[in-house]
């Protein structure tokens, strides 16, 4: 295996090929970052159909340090993120540190990748700032959730770098 590369505070680890578990955002979110690296992919998830619980999310996505929130004006912080976090009860600071400090790089490549409305943003329960994005649609968890779904099945339909089993 390739030596693994940085990337802020989480590591990359180069393969060819990539067994996903798990068809919900992050399963779909890792089978992407894995496509856009060169490799082959293959998410398994055990439903008949891929959303997970992403699908049912209503609030939206959080997200420090985001283009949204500076194009509105919103001063954030990944620190402030980490603060709010561990302040609501959260155990591994090192855990934390990583969510928070890479939610604002993955709320912008869902907003550059898979062109996603997550232009309004919300101050909720257990945050200092507004960093909840969403766009104008009602779920926005399964919005964002199918916009994968749809990328992955395209370059599934397209050829042999990309492959969803349901029922695995």
């Amino acid at each position: 295996m390739s030596a693994p590369v940085s990337k802020g505070v989480s590591c990359v680890y180069p393969a060819q090929q990539v067994i996903v578990v798990g068809g919900g955002l992050a399963g779909f979110s890792a089978a992407h970052t894995v496509l856009e690296h060169g490799g082959k992919c293959v998410v398994l998830d055990k439903s008949p159909f891929c959303g997970g619980n992403s699908t049912k999310a209503t609030s939206g996505i959080n997200g420090s340090e985001t283009k949204t929130q500076k194009a509105k004006g919103i001063e954030d912080s990944n620190q402030l993120f980490v603060s709010d976090t561990l302040k609501g009860g959260a155990k591994k600071p090192e855990v934390v540190e990583v969510l928070c400090c890479e939610s604002g790089p993955s709320v912008n490549w869902l907003i550059d990748k898979f062109e996603l409305d997550l232009s309004l943003l919300a101050r909720l329960g257990g945050h200092s700032m507004p960093r909840t994005h969403r766009g104008a649609e009602r779920f926005p968890g399964m919005t964002i959730t199918y916009a994968l779904m749809q990328g992955f099945e395209k370059v599934a339909e397209t050829s042999e770098r990309a492959r969803i089993v349901n029922k695995a």
